[in-house]
């Protein structure tokens, strides 16, 4: 699989880690939006959102869990937001489901 994201969680490509345990995997993002962006991917490749699945929820809802964890260890306090792009249309531009946890300043009322 040419996956970016699954070759990140193989150790193929560098990422500066965050947090990791046995079913997801934290790291920063190469091309921040914010002070602090974070993106938080499951080790078991799901294209997307649009692809979650009874087999697969218990992934996303650890994955969910550990979000808020996360974002304390990085020192949100203030408050985050949370993005998760699911298709072209969306502009996912890695079709490995992934969430951005963006903090550090006050943002943006705009979500689009």
């Amino acid at each position: 699989m040419d996956c970016l994201f699954c070759k990140i969680i193989a150790g193929e490509i560098p990422s500066k880690k965050v947090y990791e345990d046995e079913e997801i995997y934290a790291f920063y993002d190469i091309n921040p939006q914010a002070p602090t962006h974070i993106l938080v991917i499951p080790k078991k490749h799901i294209a997307s959102m649009a692809e979650v699945t009874e087999e697969n929820i218990g992934a996303v809802a650890h994955l969910m869990q550990k979000i808020p964890l996360i974002a304390r260890e990085a020192k949100l306090d203030g408050g985050f937001r949370i993005v998760s792009n699911a298709g072209d249309d969306a502009c996912q531009s890695v079709h490995h489901l992934h969430f951005h946890i963006l903090g550090g300043k006050k943002l943006s009322e705009q979500m689009a």
